[in-house]
């Protein structure tokens, strides 16, 4: 099958969308951008490749007669997870390699012992965990291994402080220096290899009432994936080891994707990790104007990774939080820098977390605002995408703001709106070859 691959490089996450020959999305991959985005653009684009397999076994299980739709759907739901479940053990396994390694340094002479027994025991209730974490049609708490495998590390660590082992800073401490090289480390075991020790874990009445599908998985192991052309764009596209021509500017992408998800867009706003983008495109999804934000990283989602990190929870937990105020709480500054000194300073004060959490999402969005307005304001239809369109209260906020400055707009956020850069990347990629061929035949 040939293949047209849009890599979208962002601060924070990389993410990679596979469209086939008809321009159909096939396969998404998404990873944390890391410090090396040469790795974080092959792990994403892996991860897409992942999914196009599993799309191209749903097609050949709707072409085969005698199953339903409902055995389908939980064939294809119980298999993912397994999948996933898989590949969670094996960087389990090298998270545990790796701190194994660690505790061999000559500081941990004295506690060495009893810091690998409270490994021991945290990697152990970590498997016991992820038993329901990795269930067909669980809803993932996270996309990444450093969330899900970082909530469980500390769950349990701080079971074991409490009951006398290490200290939790020894043992956090252990996660936090380890997790950078596992999430730097692909994978050791091939897809195919993957599959079938999924495969291995399906219900046993799947796997029998299923001939052949051993077979039928090795074979979509085994079919050929032809890169014919990628396109890379995103906060990080200079570091993408892509020639020049194969390199869109974000605006441009984040533009045209957003009006391939939503046809009608007049208006996007996309809130990445780094920077926020304000857009106008026209009818076929050109950009008219846009508008960014300047270097400062107030106003996107860095900032509330920052907020998190110091409230010591999870990015994914802020929206849910901020969903519980119960008053308006008006936050003076979306400075980064100051952030964590102005939320401690309201806490002590004596303001609730739920409420201050609500403030720092309509602060961020007040600042989208601005750029909107510079960029031309809100026109309907009005398009949020970007990593932040995942969070709750950022959208409540957007909806809330958005209406009494513009009155009733048509909002459109789609699931996987995270992406929408890499679509519109993989749709220049498509659009390049169709150029080529086109070129070929008039000469």
């Amino acid at each position: 099958m040939d293949c047209f691959i849009g890599i979208d490089l962002g601060s924070t996450t990389t993410k990679a969308v596979i469209l086939d020959g008809q321009g159909r999305i096939v396969g998404r991959g998404i990873t944390n951008s890391r410090s090396n985005y040469d790795v974080a653009a092959q792990v994403a684009k892996q991860e897409a490749f992942t999914s196009a397999r599993f799309e191209l076994l749903s097609r050949e299980l709707r072409a085969r007669e005698g199953i339903s739709e409902s055995e389908r759907e939980r064939l294809q739901s119980e298999l993912l997870a397994a999948y996933r479940h898989e590949l969670f053990l094996g960087q389990l396994d090298a998270l545990e390699a790796h701190c194994r390694n660690d505790l061999q340094n000559p500081r941990f002479a004295d506690s060495r012992r009893e810091l690998t027994q409270a490994l021991e025991v945290i990697l152990q209730g970590i498997r016991e965990q992820a038993k329901a974490i990795f269930v067909a049609e669980s809803v993932a708490r996270s996309d990444f291994f450093r969330d899900i495998a970082g909530s469980a590390f500390i769950e349990n660590a701080s079971e074991i402080s409490r009951g006398g082992g290490p200290a939790f800073d020894s043992l956090v401490g252990m996660f936090d220096r380890n997790i950078i090289p596992v999430e730097n480390q692909p994978e050791s075991r091939g897809f195919e290899e993957l599959l079938m020790a999924a495969y291995q874990r399906l219900p046993g009445d799947l796997r029998e009432g299923h001939a052949g599908l051993a077979e039928l998985l090795k074979s979509i192991a085994e079919t050929e994936l032809a890169d014919v052309r990628t396109v890379g764009t995103g906060y990080g596209r200079v570091r993408l080891p892509f020639p020049k021509d194969c390199i869109r500017s974000e605006i441009l992408c984040h533009g045209l994707g957003a009006h391939l998800m939503f046809p009608d867009t007049a208006t996007v706003l996309d809130i990445g990790g780094q920077d926020t983008k304000a857009i106008q495109v026209d009818e076929q999804g050109v950009v008219t104007s846009f508008q960014m934000n300047d270097r400062c990283a107030a106003g996107c989602g860095r900032y509330l990774g920052y907020i998190a990190d110091e409230m010591n929870i999870g990015l994914h937990e802020l929206g849910p939080m901020a969903l519980e105020s119960k008053r308006r709480v008006k936050i003076n500054s979306t400075c980064t820098v100051f952030a964590g000194a102005e939320f401690r300073d309201r806490l002590a004060a004596g303001q609730a977390r739920e409420d201050i959490v609500n403030g720092l999402h309509r602060a961020i969005i007040l600042r989208a605002m601005s750029l909107l307005a510079r960029s031309g304001g809100i026109r309907n239809e009005f398009t949020f995408t970007g990593g932040v369109g995942k969070n709750p209260a950022a959208v409540r906020a957007l909806r809330e703001v958005a209406e009494e400055n513009y009155g009733k707009l048509i909002l459109n956020i789609a699931p996987d709106s995270i992406y929408t850069g890499a679509i519109g990347a993989a749709t220049f990629a498509m659009r390049d070859m169709a150029g080529v061929k086109a070129g070929q035949e008039a000469a």
